[in-house]
């Protein structure tokens, strides 16, 4: 299969633009070619390491999500979060354009990145990254991680496993996500001198504190998008289904 390609350009002005490319592993959604030269301190794994992080700095010696963001703030480290910017994201055919602040348009590039980037608490993440949405809103971002966990809990059924329908499992991993954007500001506030990077992954991190509230809301605020599955017709598809099974 070929490889996912997605390029990221933000023009700042006529004069200055800065562009990324990103190629993702069809499969395991992977980046390929992450091409680090330049290892700061800053991202060395016991730098501000997150407290539920599993690895082991005598193996891994770098946190992969700081890694993950070397190359932006190496780029964008005097870009400052309030100027505006023309956002251009390419993703095979697909073009979605935007002009915006450079937070939110850094915020879109971390998430994608951190998600890839080989962290396990962010490997959950993965699927989303495989369809990756620029500029996501957070109904966008809500239906999206319910729609990839229950799907996720799909697959563990068909292997035996146990599975969750009640979205907790989803929740502690948004909380897990909330305490480790706050350890990669931490390290980002050190290597930064313009606060556009440090302020990109704050408003990442709102998604991660306002999803498991949503959840415990049980998701009312789109639960009539789903009227026509709690219908007699459907429960009519459901004995179709049976029969034809049969």
């Amino acid at each position: 299969m070929e490889p996912i390609k997605i390029g990221y350009r933000f023009k700042l002005d006529k004069s200055r633009s800065e562009n990324f490319e990103i190629t993702l592993d069809e499969n395991n959604v992977e980046v390929l070619d992450r091409n680090i030269k330049d290892f700061p301190e800053w991202t060395q794994l016991d730098c501000h390491k997150c407290p539920h992080c599993p690895l082991d700095s005598m193996y891994h010696p770098h946190c992969p999500a700081a890694l993950s963001l070397v190359e932006v703030v190496q780029r964008c480290q005097d870009i400052m979060s309030y100027e505006q910017v023309d956002l251009e994201v390419a993703i095979g055919d697909k073009k979605i354009c935007q002009h915006t602040s450079a937070q939110k348009a850094l915020s879109a590039l971390i998430g994608l990145l951190m998600s890839t980037s080989g962290c396990p608490h962010l490997d959950f993440f993965r699927p989303m990254a495989r369809l990756h949405l620029p500029m996501a809103t957070e109904q966008d971002t809500v239906f999206r991680a319910a729609g990839m966990y229950l799907l996720a809990q799909y697959f563990r059924a068909a292997e035996g496993r146990d599975i969750d329908l009640t979205l907790r499992g989803l929740k502690t991993i948004y909380r897990n996500l909330h305490q480790l954007n706050l350890c990669i500001s931490k390290r980002l506030r050190t290597a930064s001198e313009a606060d556009s990077s440090v302020n990109a992954v704050i408003l990442l991190d709102l998604f991660s504190t306002v999803i498991p509230i949503i959840i415990e809301d049980n998701l009312e605020d789109i639960r009539d998008w789903f009227d026509p599955y709690m219908s007699e017709l459907f429960d009519r598809v459901l004995e179709q289904a049976d029969k034809e099974q049969d």
